[in-house]
Protein backbone atom coordinates (compact mmCIF):
# COMPACT_ATOMS: atom_id res chain seq x y z
CA UNK A 1 0.00 0.00 0.00
CA UNK A 2 1.55 3.36 -0.58
CA UNK A 3 1.60 6.27 2.69
CA UNK A 4 -1.22 7.73 1.78
CA UNK A 5 -4.88 7.37 0.91
CA UNK A 6 -7.60 9.69 0.08
CA UNK A 7 -11.13 10.44 -0.33
CA UNK A 8 -13.55 13.75 -1.22
CA UNK A 9 -17.55 12.88 0.24
CA UNK A 10 -17.43 16.45 1.43
CA UNK A 11 -20.38 18.87 -0.12
CA UNK A 12 -19.84 20.98 -3.40
CA UNK A 13 -21.37 23.47 -1.02
CA UNK A 14 -18.00 24.31 1.48
CA UNK A 15 -16.25 25.54 -2.28
CA UNK A 16 -18.75 28.59 -1.49
CA UNK A 17 -18.08 29.66 1.79
CA UNK A 18 -15.02 31.53 2.95
CA UNK A 19 -14.70 30.60 6.47
CA UNK A 20 -13.53 33.13 9.32
CA UNK A 21 -13.12 30.41 11.97
CA UNK A 22 -12.79 26.66 12.05
CA UNK A 23 -13.90 24.05 14.53
CA UNK A 24 -11.38 21.33 15.24
CA UNK A 25 -11.19 18.28 17.04
CA UNK A 26 -8.24 16.33 17.96
CA UNK A 27 -8.66 12.60 19.03
CA UNK A 28 -6.73 9.12 19.45
CA UNK A 29 -9.71 7.46 18.64
CA UNK A 30 -8.28 3.76 19.72
CA UNK A 31 -8.25 2.12 15.97
CA UNK A 32 -11.87 3.11 15.72
CA UNK A 33 -13.16 -0.12 17.93
CA UNK A 34 -16.65 2.10 18.97
CA UNK A 35 -17.07 3.42 15.76
CA UNK A 36 -20.72 4.44 16.04
CA UNK A 37 -19.85 6.19 19.34
CA UNK A 38 -17.01 8.36 17.78
CA UNK A 39 -19.05 9.05 14.88
CA UNK A 40 -21.94 10.02 17.07
CA UNK A 41 -19.26 12.57 18.86
CA UNK A 42 -17.96 14.06 15.97
CA UNK A 43 -20.94 14.84 14.02
CA UNK A 44 -22.21 16.75 17.61
CA UNK A 45 -19.16 18.99 17.38
CA UNK A 46 -19.67 19.58 13.85
CA UNK A 47 -16.47 20.29 12.92
CA UNK A 48 -14.86 21.92 9.75
CA UNK A 49 -11.66 19.70 10.49
CA UNK A 50 -10.21 16.62 12.37
CA UNK A 51 -6.90 15.42 13.17
CA UNK A 52 -7.29 11.96 14.02
CA UNK A 53 -5.06 9.25 15.46
CA UNK A 54 -4.73 5.40 15.83
CA UNK A 55 -6.90 4.86 12.40
CA UNK A 56 -7.59 1.58 11.50
CA UNK A 57 -7.78 0.36 8.09
CA UNK A 58 -8.81 -3.01 6.71
CA UNK A 59 -8.10 -4.87 10.49
CA UNK A 60 -10.09 -7.60 11.61
CA UNK A 61 -10.64 -5.83 15.06
CA UNK A 62 -12.36 -3.06 13.34
CA UNK A 63 -14.50 -5.49 11.19
CA UNK A 64 -11.89 -4.96 8.01
CA UNK A 65 -13.03 -1.31 7.63
CA UNK A 66 -11.95 1.70 6.29
CA UNK A 67 -12.52 3.81 9.12
CA UNK A 68 -11.29 6.97 7.63
CA UNK A 69 -13.38 6.77 5.42
CA UNK A 70 -16.79 5.44 6.74
CA UNK A 71 -16.14 8.89 8.79
CA UNK A 72 -15.40 10.56 6.12
CA UNK A 73 -18.68 9.41 4.73
CA UNK A 74 -21.01 9.55 7.34
CA UNK A 75 -19.81 13.37 8.15
CA UNK A 76 -19.30 14.29 4.47
CA UNK A 77 -15.46 15.39 4.33
CA UNK A 78 -12.74 15.12 2.32
CA UNK A 79 -10.02 12.53 4.04
CA UNK A 80 -6.25 11.95 4.06
CA UNK A 81 -4.87 8.70 5.82
CA UNK A 82 -1.41 8.48 6.41
CA UNK A 83 -0.19 4.96 6.84
CA UNK A 84 2.11 4.50 10.13
CA UNK A 85 2.37 0.61 10.58
CA UNK A 86 1.40 -2.71 8.56
CA UNK A 87 -0.35 -4.90 11.47
CA UNK A 88 0.59 -8.11 11.08
CA UNK A 89 -1.48 -9.61 13.46
CA UNK A 90 -4.73 -7.68 11.79
CA UNK A 91 -4.33 -8.97 8.26
CA UNK A 92 -3.09 -11.40 5.75
CA UNK A 93 -0.95 -11.96 2.70
CA UNK A 94 -3.50 -11.53 0.50
CA UNK A 95 -5.22 -8.89 2.12
CA UNK A 96 -2.93 -6.37 4.66
CA UNK A 97 -4.44 -4.33 7.45
CA UNK A 98 -3.13 -1.19 8.69
CA UNK A 99 -2.77 1.32 11.06
CA UNK A 100 -2.55 4.94 10.61
CA UNK A 101 -3.40 8.68 11.13
CA UNK A 102 -6.51 10.73 9.22
CA UNK A 103 -7.09 14.18 8.60
CA UNK A 104 -10.32 15.34 7.57
CA UNK A 105 -11.80 18.83 6.18
CA UNK A 106 -15.01 19.72 4.82
CA UNK A 107 -12.47 21.82 2.14
CA UNK A 108 -9.49 20.54 -0.23
CA UNK A 109 -6.90 18.58 1.40
CA UNK A 110 -3.49 19.15 -0.62
CA UNK A 111 -0.19 18.03 -0.89
CA UNK A 112 -0.53 15.32 1.25
CA UNK A 113 2.83 13.25 2.85
CA UNK A 114 4.16 11.23 5.35
CA UNK A 115 7.02 12.34 7.41
CA UNK A 116 8.32 9.39 8.92
CA UNK A 117 10.10 10.05 12.03
CA UNK A 118 14.22 8.81 11.61
CA UNK A 119 13.94 7.72 14.98
CA UNK A 120 11.84 5.03 16.44
CA UNK A 121 11.56 2.70 18.77
CA UNK A 122 12.54 -1.20 18.43
CA UNK A 123 9.31 -2.18 20.13
CA UNK A 124 6.85 -3.39 17.81
CA UNK A 125 9.31 -4.86 15.08
CA UNK A 126 8.42 -8.74 14.46
CA UNK A 127 10.44 -11.70 15.82
CA UNK A 128 11.22 -15.04 15.30
CA UNK A 129 10.06 -16.77 18.18
CA UNK A 130 6.38 -14.50 19.12
CA UNK A 131 3.50 -16.28 17.33
CA UNK A 132 1.84 -13.77 14.65
CA UNK A 133 -1.46 -12.97 17.30
CA UNK A 134 -3.11 -10.30 18.32
CA UNK A 135 -1.81 -10.21 21.83
CA UNK A 136 2.05 -9.32 20.55
CA UNK A 137 0.96 -6.46 18.09
CA UNK A 138 3.85 -7.21 15.66
CA UNK A 139 4.14 -4.09 12.94
CA UNK A 140 6.25 -2.95 10.52
CA UNK A 141 6.44 0.50 9.97
CA UNK A 142 6.89 3.56 12.33
CA UNK A 143 5.85 6.50 13.92
CA UNK A 144 4.28 9.48 11.39
CA UNK A 145 3.44 13.24 11.49
CA UNK A 146 0.74 13.38 8.42
CA UNK A 147 1.35 16.89 7.01
CA UNK A 148 -1.19 17.67 4.99
CA UNK A 149 -2.30 21.45 3.18
CA UNK A 150 -5.95 22.85 3.96
CA UNK A 151 -7.56 25.04 1.18
CA UNK A 152 -10.71 27.03 2.80
CA UNK A 153 -11.51 29.04 -0.34
CA UNK A 154 -8.24 31.26 -0.57
CA UNK A 155 -7.68 30.67 3.33
CA UNK A 156 -4.48 28.44 2.89
CA UNK A 157 -3.01 26.39 6.30
CA UNK A 158 -0.78 24.01 7.00
CA UNK A 159 -2.18 20.76 9.06
CA UNK A 160 0.71 18.40 10.65
CA UNK A 161 -1.30 15.67 12.40
CA UNK A 162 1.39 13.61 14.66
CA UNK A 163 1.55 10.19 16.66
CA UNK A 164 4.78 10.03 18.17
CA UNK A 165 5.98 6.73 20.22
CA UNK A 166 4.29 5.46 22.98
CA UNK A 167 7.53 3.33 23.78
CA UNK A 168 10.33 4.53 24.89
CA UNK A 169 11.41 7.09 26.50
CA UNK A 170 10.70 11.05 26.55
CA UNK A 171 14.23 12.13 24.32
CA UNK A 172 13.25 9.72 21.63
CA UNK A 173 9.44 11.65 21.38
CA UNK A 174 11.33 14.94 22.05
CA UNK A 175 13.57 13.99 19.04
CA UNK A 176 10.47 13.34 16.71
CA UNK A 177 8.25 16.42 17.90
CA UNK A 178 11.40 18.25 16.63
CA UNK A 179 11.70 16.57 13.07
CA UNK A 180 7.74 17.61 12.76
CA UNK A 181 8.84 21.55 14.38
CA UNK A 182 11.98 21.71 11.86
CA UNK A 183 9.48 20.26 8.74
CA UNK A 184 6.70 22.97 9.56
CA UNK A 185 9.58 25.83 9.89
CA UNK A 186 10.65 25.63 6.18
CA UNK A 187 7.16 27.11 5.45
CA UNK A 188 6.91 31.31 5.32
CA UNK A 189 5.39 32.52 8.74
CA UNK A 190 2.44 34.62 6.99
CA UNK A 191 1.13 30.44 6.89
CA UNK A 192 -0.99 29.78 9.48
CA UNK A 193 0.19 26.05 10.47
CA UNK A 194 -1.50 23.60 12.75
CA UNK A 195 0.52 20.88 15.20
CA UNK A 196 -1.77 18.18 16.74
CA UNK A 197 -1.98 14.46 17.96
CA UNK A 198 -1.09 11.96 20.25
CA UNK A 199 2.42 13.32 21.55
CA UNK A 200 2.79 10.33 24.50
CA UNK A 201 4.41 12.81 26.79
CA UNK A 202 3.82 16.39 28.76
CA UNK A 203 4.86 18.89 26.49
CA UNK A 204 3.87 21.96 29.13
CA UNK A 205 7.46 21.69 30.33
CA UNK A 206 10.85 21.48 29.73
CA UNK A 207 13.16 21.10 26.33
CA UNK A 208 9.72 20.50 24.76
CA UNK A 209 8.18 23.08 26.00
CA UNK A 210 11.04 25.12 25.13
CA UNK A 211 11.24 23.93 21.47
CA UNK A 212 7.42 25.00 21.19
CA UNK A 213 7.45 28.37 22.40
CA UNK A 214 11.25 29.36 19.98
CA UNK A 215 9.63 28.16 16.87
CA UNK A 216 6.28 29.72 17.52
CA UNK A 217 3.89 27.93 18.43
CA UNK A 218 0.84 28.88 21.06
CA UNK A 219 -1.14 26.39 23.03
CA UNK A 220 -4.81 26.02 21.03
CA UNK A 221 -6.49 24.77 24.15
CA UNK A 222 -4.69 28.22 26.26
CA UNK A 223 -3.89 26.02 29.41
CA UNK A 224 -1.45 23.72 30.93
CA UNK A 225 -3.40 22.19 33.54
CA UNK A 226 -5.78 18.85 31.74
CA UNK A 227 -5.40 15.65 31.46
CA UNK A 228 -6.53 13.62 28.18
CA UNK A 229 -5.60 10.23 29.09
CA UNK A 230 -7.40 9.16 32.22
CA UNK A 231 -6.15 6.29 34.57
CA UNK A 232 -6.32 2.69 33.97
CA UNK A 233 -5.34 1.12 36.98
CA UNK A 234 -4.90 2.40 40.90
CA UNK A 235 -1.31 2.71 40.03
CA UNK A 236 -1.50 4.85 37.07
CA UNK A 237 -2.37 8.49 37.08
CA UNK A 238 -4.22 10.66 34.57
CA UNK A 239 -2.09 12.10 32.09
CA UNK A 240 -1.48 15.07 29.56
CA UNK A 241 -0.78 13.85 26.36
CA UNK A 242 -2.88 14.71 23.55
CA UNK A 243 -2.35 18.33 22.35
CA UNK A 244 -2.61 21.02 19.52
CA UNK A 245 -0.32 24.27 19.15
CA UNK A 246 -0.74 27.08 16.01
CA UNK A 247 1.23 29.37 14.72
CA UNK A 248 1.61 32.09 12.06
CA UNK A 249 -1.94 34.35 11.52
CA UNK A 250 -4.42 32.25 13.84
CA UNK A 251 -6.32 32.67 17.33
CA UNK A 252 -7.52 29.54 19.01
CA UNK A 253 -10.10 30.43 21.39
CA UNK A 254 -13.23 27.81 23.17
CA UNK A 255 -10.47 25.32 24.01
CA UNK A 256 -12.19 21.96 25.64
CA UNK A 257 -11.15 18.49 27.04
CA UNK A 258 -14.54 16.22 26.68
CA UNK A 259 -14.06 14.11 29.70
CA UNK A 260 -17.19 12.86 29.94
CA UNK A 261 -16.53 11.27 26.07
CA UNK A 262 -15.78 7.31 26.61
CA UNK A 263 -15.33 5.89 23.09
CA UNK A 264 -11.74 6.01 23.22
CA UNK A 265 -9.07 5.47 25.74
CA UNK A 266 -7.86 9.02 24.65
CA UNK A 267 -10.27 12.15 25.38
CA UNK A 268 -10.50 14.33 22.40
CA UNK A 269 -10.17 18.08 22.60
CA UNK A 270 -11.57 20.63 20.51
CA UNK A 271 -11.13 24.28 19.92
CA UNK A 272 -11.76 27.06 17.70
CA UNK A 273 -9.56 28.80 14.87
CA UNK A 274 -9.89 32.07 14.09
CA UNK A 275 -7.76 33.64 10.66
CA UNK A 276 -6.44 36.71 11.73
Amino acid sequence: MKDILAGNFASCRWEFWRPQAIRVVNWNIDRGLRLPEITDFLASQQADLLTLQEVDLNAKRTHFQNVAEELARKLGMNYVFGREFDELTQGSRTSPAYHGQATLSRWRLKNARVIRFRYQSGFWRPRWFLPRTEPFQERLGGRIALATEVDALGRPFNVYNLHLESRGDNNLRFSQLKQAVDDAATYVPRVPTLLAGDLNFDISEGDAGVLIQRSGFRNALGQSRFYTRPSRSVFDSPRSIDWAFVSGPFEATLGQVHTTINASDHYPISFTLRFS
